[in-house]
């Protein structure tokens, strides 16, 4: 009995680190829709900088405490910088891309903390006070954790009355529920959305503090928390400060207790959870259903066919790519190869984002599905190359169809997230399942057939599966299901009044996507030789998700362009010191200069090419 009430108040202590961030982030969307990726970073921005304070002052109660609040202070006028000086100058894009302008302030903000504080984990510094322990039923607990517990309650009490007992509040509330009409009230949104984005990096770098004597403070902490926080705001209800801290509560005392009952299952817990949770509530505990009527990509453009005069620079691009290997070295083909398979990903995936608007965060689960499936045929069953890259989609799509049935009945955020839910559970079978996937160390010796053992041969294979499996899917675009499918993306209701069955289609095209993405597994399974659990990581779907968005979703060439130029960039600069500063102002940069994408760009020469093709025939 001592041992569990021990737990219990560990899984609370737990409970109230995340409730601090994951307050913030759910403040910061349900007022201005940004799913804000660079929340992590503001969370180890509060680590590092009051460590800094701290040490410059004194580890004293009042140098301590005044830290910890001044360092909050401090990431939250971070935050409104970075909303006033990006996210204010993107607000007109599509939501979605201002996912990618957080990103990159991901990148950049890691390489300044590697610069400013240096590559070694920071030992965080006791608190005055707190830095023994109570013995409660015959066990110890910090009496920090007991002060974590403590304060959590406190701000919640705290923003309970701010957002109901002051004007701003009630603005902040009314702008949730409907920002536009808060707008045409003549409320200063700009000014608004700053002050929420300066209240939730607050959250953010005070729960960074005072997270700092538990853990202390590393360059992996912004990425380790925010998939957590996600989860605790969709699992408590996008915009619920109440289910925020229930959901937290909820997770905390999950992963606490799984410790003692299941400890393989400490790495997937919460993701579980997330899933029974949105699959049984699909709003969130706190949260208020969403009524989807397939609205929110109304002013989708028209998607057409190519003009026949870009038709003939699609064949000259075709033509040059074939005739690549007579120019270049071998290194160079390596890196066509590598670029082949990104476009073929970041395609797949855009045929459920762009045409299905449906978002998917873990969309690595099918090409790691497909890479696994491959590479198991090969080690288990001696099955020769060809057969393996036939089995890979089949796997993939397997996989597709079972997870797309829960993830169809979603939409928006909620959908993404159990995406990613899904796709975490797979990684973490494939990671502990060493018996079979090898663990983390993988599965090796994957090689092509003989006859494709050369870099030129194999770039052919690789070159024409993945510009069939592209085309084909361009194909499907253009053909009754495809107009079916972006039927239910840009009207459900009508659609459904047609006789058209939208979960169906989409269900459908979600497995066409997991199949394809499967290729790419294949492909890239036998193009390195080996394979590793990192394949279905979160790092490699927010891959696939930025060579969409950067690409833009609006258009077909989209992702291929998005997937050249983000991997021909992390290929230039991964070899410099600060590549991530680099690129994420790579990135930056461009989102500022083409909020609608790189394929925005494609998209106008098409107009224009079509308007010239128009007046010609008359």
């Amino acid at each position: 009995m001592g041992l569990i009430l021990a737990q219990f108040m560990t899984g609370l202590a737990s409970a109230a680190s995340l409730f601090l961030i994951a307050a913030g982030l759910s403040i910061i969307f349900g007022v201005t829709r940004v799913v804000n990726f660079a929340h992590g970073s503001f969370y180890m921005l509060g680590a590092y900088i009051a460590y800094s304070l701290i040490e410059r002052v004194g580890g004293g109660a009042l140098g301590f405490w005044g830290s910890v609040l001044l360092a909050a202070v401090v990431v939250g006028v971070i935050g409104a910088a970075v909303e006033m000086l990006l996210l204010r100058r993107i607000y007109h894009a599509p939501e979605l891309f201002q996912l990618l302008a957080t990103f990159g302030v991901v990148l950049v903000v890691q390489d300044a903390t590697l610069w400013l504080w240096g590559p070694e984990d920071l030992l965080g510094p006791r608190a005055p006070g707190l830095s023994g322990a109570v013995k409660i039923a015959g066990h110890y607990l910090p009496q920090y954790d007991l002060a974590l517990i403590a304060i959590a309650p406190a701000v919640l009490g705290g923003l309970w009355l701010l957002f109901h007992r002051t004007r701003w509040g009630v603005l902040v509330r009314a702008a949730t529920q409907d920002r536009e009409m808060v707008g045409a009230l003549g409320v200063n949104q700009a000014w608004l959305f700053t002050s929420v984005f300066f209240l939730g990096a607050f959250l953010a770098g005070l729960g960074g503090a005072m997270q700092l004597p538990k853990g202390g403070a590393d360059l992996y902490i912004d990425l380790n928390i925010i998939a957590a926080a996600f989860v605790v705001v969709v699992v408590g209800g996008m915009g619920s400060i109440t289910g925020a801290f229930l959901a937290a509560i909820l997770i905390g005392e999950l992963q606490a207790f799984a410790i003692l009952i299941w400890p393989e299952g400490t790495l997937v817990v919460m993701f579980l959870a997330m899933a029974v949770v949105l699959v049984v509530r699909p709003w969130g505990l706190m949260g208020k259903p969403v009524v989807d009527h397939g609205g929110a990509h109304a002013a989708e453009p028209l998607l057409r066919p190519t003009p026949p005069k870009l038709r003939l620079a699609w064949a000259g691009l075709g033509m040059a790519l074939l005739l690549l290997p007579l120019f270049v070295e071998e290194f160079t083909l390596v890196l066509a190869v590598e670029l082949a398979i990104a476009a073929l990903f970041a395609a797949s995936l855009h045929f459920i984002m762009g045409p299905g608007g449906m978002v998917s965060f873990g969309h690595a689960a099918y090409f790691g599905l497909g890479a696994y499936g491959a590479a198991m045929l090969v080690k288990y069953a001696g099955a020769p190359m060809e057969v393996a890259l036939v089995g890979a989609p089949l796997v993939a799509g397997a996989g597709a169809l079972v997870f797309g049935w829960f993830c169809v009945r979603l939409s928006g955020v909620y959908l993404a997230m159990l995406t990613l839910a899904f796709a975490q559970i797979v990684w973490s079978v494939v990671f502990q399942w060493y018996e079979v996937t090898g663990g983390d160390d993988g599965i090796l010796g994957v090689w092509p057939s003989e006859w494709a053992s050369n870099k030129i041969a194999f770039y052919y294979l690789v070159l024409i599966a993945s510009g069939g499996a592209i085309y084909a899917m361009r194909r499907v675009v253009f053909a009754p299901f495809g107009y079916a499918v972006r039927a239910g993306r840009d009207s459900r209701l009508r659609a459904a009044a047609i006789g058209i069955d939208t979960k169906r289609y989409e269900w459908m095209a979600f497995v066409i996507a997991g199949a394809m993405a499967g290729v790419a597994g294949g492909l890239y399974v036998f193009s390195k030789g080996s394979v590793f659990p990192d394949e279905l990581s979160i790092p490699r779907s927010v891959d696939g998700l930025v060579m969409v968005l950067l690409g833009g979703v609006q258009t077909l060439a989209g992702p291929i362009f998005g997937a050249a130029a983000f991997t021909w960039l992390h290929d230039e600069i991964s070899r410099l010191a600060y590549w991530r500063f680099i690129l994420g102002g790579v990135i930056i940069g461009l989102v500022l200069m083409f909020p609608q994408g790189l394929g925005g760009i494609w998209r106008q020469i098409e107009a224009r090419i079509g308007r010239g093709d128009a007046g010609a025939s008359k």
